[in-house]
């Protein structure tokens, strides 16, 4: 019998041909920000999974924080993702763009008039980025204005919109990793004393105001959102994740979103035992708050994926990793068929070269 891993299964208004999803994931292949033929290439390769979730994608040049990350805020990145996705479609594939603003994970030299990156507030952290010179610290934040926020807001909703004429299926907000929403909501970076700081309501604001602003102008059934409550990145810490993202969920829950993708750990960390059971004490109690549809990510393999599809603990299982190496992941697991090594991390992100992008072969190769 199939095992329902391999199944297809509906998330809102998306139809998934099985329940393997690529997680997005930052390749730097894309020097100018405009998707390019290996773009294309990269994600047609891969059009066996359920679900594509593109690599993050910004909002606006305000959002830009790294080199070669593309956009979705320009004539010529909606164009370029028209032909990712039109190729995506012919291959039989379904694919969300993921949409991101870095906020202070970003350096002055990729802002307008080499302007400061903007945060929740001006708390600066021991963050670096790529930029031209090398992997350097950030350029220090500025706090956003009461005033400014709905400006950012309106990006993400436009950035759906934009999503939808490049032929997207749908969206996925990108709230986790340390990133501008991230920023807001985490104590440890947001010292606000307005609307959106100080309590947990306060601090979730931003990213229900973003969630519910896309889902208006694309449909909750195309509207999904990425956390990552229990893992610290970017220097971007919570005194009470548990609390926070239990008030956060139950809030989500409330809205009829295509699904909750979960970044439940991050396997390139390596906690004691301790903190491990700390961690996954904190997804348990966070994910008891959510009846939609729940997708995990973090370090799962083919077995663990399936005990997370049996014990409904997910609907959807991410991977990321080994999709960088595997393309035809989804074929090769439910074909029993093993992986090819994985990947060297020096080539997980480029200068736009296609070495350790689109050299790895298919089992059928």
């Amino acid at each position: 019998m199939t095992h329902a891993l391999f199944l297809p299964v509906r998330l809102g208004d998306l139809a998934l041909k099985n329940r393997i999803l690529m997680s997005p994931m930052t390749r730097a292949r894309v020097a100018t920000r405009i998707p390019t033929d290996s773009t294309v290439t990269y994600y047609t390769q891969r059009a066996g999974a359920g679900l594509i979730l593109t690599e993050a994608t910004t909002v606006s040049q305000q959002g830009d924080g790294s080199l070669a990350t593309p956009g979705i805020y320009t004539a010529k990145q909606i164009s370029g993702w028209k032909r990712v996705t039109d190729s995506v479609r012919e291959a039989g594939g379904t694919i969300l763009c993921q949409l991101w603003h870095a906020g202070r994970v970003s350096h002055s030299c990729f802002q307008e008039n080499n302007a400061a990156p903007v945060s929740a507030s001006h708390v600066h952290g021991e963050v670096r980025t790529f930029t031209p010179d090398g992997f350097e610290r950030t350029s220090k934040p500025r706090a956003l204005t009461s005033e400014e926020i709905p400006a950012i807001v309106e990006q993400f909703a436009q950035g759906a919109r934009s999503a939808i004429e490049a032929g997207f299926d749908g969206v996925e907000v990108h709230s986790a990793s340390g990133y501008l929403l991230d920023q807001f909501l985490r104590d440890g970076t947001n010292r606000r004393t307005d609307a959106y700081g100080g309590s947990i309501e306060n601090r979730c604001r931003f990213t229900l105001d973003i969630v519910d602003a896309v889902a208006a102008a694309v449909g909750e059934g195309r509207t999904a959102i990425r956390i990552s409550p229990m893992v610290i990145t970017w220097d971007c810490a919570d005194s009470n994740p548990v609390a926070l993202f239990r008030y956060l969920v139950r809030e989500l829950d409330k809205r009829n979103l295509a699904f909750l993708d979960v970044m439940e750990r991050n396997d390139m960390q390596t906690p004691n035992s301790s903190d491990v059971q700390q961690l996954e004490d904190g997804v348990r109690e966070i994910r008891s708050a959510f009846t939609g549809n729940y997708v995990a990510n973090g370090g799962f393999a083919v077995d663990t994926a399936k005990i997370a599809i049996e014990t409904d603990h997910a609907v959807g299982i991410c991977f990321g990793r080994d999709y960088i190496s595997t393309p035809d992941l989804a074929e090769r697991m439910a074909a029993g068929a093993e992986l090819n090594p994985p990947a060297d991390p020096l080539q997980y992100y480029g200068d736009g070269g296609d070495a350790g992008y689109l050299d790895y072969p298919s089992m059928n190769d």
